[in-house]
């Protein structure tokens, strides 16, 4: 690897990473927002996909050429952003909060184990230990959770969930000619209506309060939009294996800026869970493998 291909490797690393920590403040802005979680779902993809979209109308429009090939993985992609956000949403309701978010963060733990048959990525044994130290992690970081009462129903709609975020992996990295904005945007718009259909049946049209504009914009523009730009450009340069395990940055993230800016208590579990993932993260990117 030459001098200009390590410094397009470090960029798009930088440009996905930063899409996680913008990730990670979404709890943060969330709090400050009073509709449900799903329908605040439903206004990011809006802004986001709309300001993406106009992006690329800005710049000339669509490429055809390079829709026609990408086209399948393009729509994949889209039902799956969407499709998660729904079935976590749904997970949350049945099981409790922690639980569904580990069963949700196991999707990447997937594209780890599969990248070797999709991706040809071998999995070495170097990189192994650093993926248990990350499950384990994610393990002590998702807190309190319960053992009884188990919803089986939920189960399955928290794997849903795990499932379609695997997916999107998956269908973006098989994404070769459309670039991170078309893409961000084409996936944003489908996703909108994805989750759109869910809300009507669910909840409804939202009602924000005045006050809950300025954040509603804040994610729809930054936190979306930007974000999202990030992270498929990001995402499509880099190995599977790579994506999957900075994806975890992503809750650490969340719990750092929550104790930091919401005054939220770590618990000592909690701070081992987080260093490990990192750690685990590191020692696979910088190890040899």
């Amino acid at each position: 690897m030459n001098t200009g291909e390590r410094r397009s490797e470090k960029l798009y690393y930088g440009l996905y990473i930063l899409s996680m920590l913008l990730f990670g403040t979404n709890g943060v802005i969330i709090s400050r927002i009073s509709i449900l979680s799903s329908q605040i779902v439903l206004f990011r993809t809006l802004i986001g996909g709309f300001l993406l979209t106009l992006l690329v109308f800005l710049r000339g429009g669509f490429n055809r050429v390079n829709l026609k090939e990408d086209l399948p993985y393009l729509l994949g992609g889209g039902f799956a952003l969407g499709a998660n956000w729904v079935a976590l949403f749904t997970a949350f309701r049945m099981l409790n909060v922690s639980l569904a978010t580990l069963i949700y963060y196991a999707g990447p733990m997937l594209v780890l184990l599969l990248s070797p048959v999709l991706f040809h990525e071998k999995l070495s044994g170097k990189k192994i230990p650093a993926i248990l130290i990350v499950a384990a992690g994610l393990v002590l970081i998702s807190g309190s959770i319960a053992a009884t009462g188990l919803n089986p129903a939920g189960l399955l709609v928290a794997a849903a969930s795990a499932v379609f975020y695997a997916s999107l992996i998956i269908f973006n990295k098989r994404i070769k000619k459309t670039g991170g904005l078309q893409t961000a945007a084409i996936e944003l718009d489908i996703a909108f209506a994805v989750t759109l259909i869910y809300t009507l049946l669910t909840s409804g049209l939202p009602q924000p309060q005045p006050g809950d504009i300025p954040y509603l914009v804040l994610m729809g523009l930054v936190n979306t939009g930007l974000a999202y730009l990030l992270y498929f450009t990001g995402l499509q340069k880099l190995p599977a294996q790579s994506v999957a395990l900075i994806s975890y940055i992503d809750p650490v993230s969340t719990l750092f800026f929550s104790a930091v800016l919401l005054n939220e208590r770590l618990s000592p579990l909690q701070v081992v869970g987080a260093v490990m993932i990192l750690g685990g993260a590191i020692l696979a990117e910088t190890r040899k493998s």
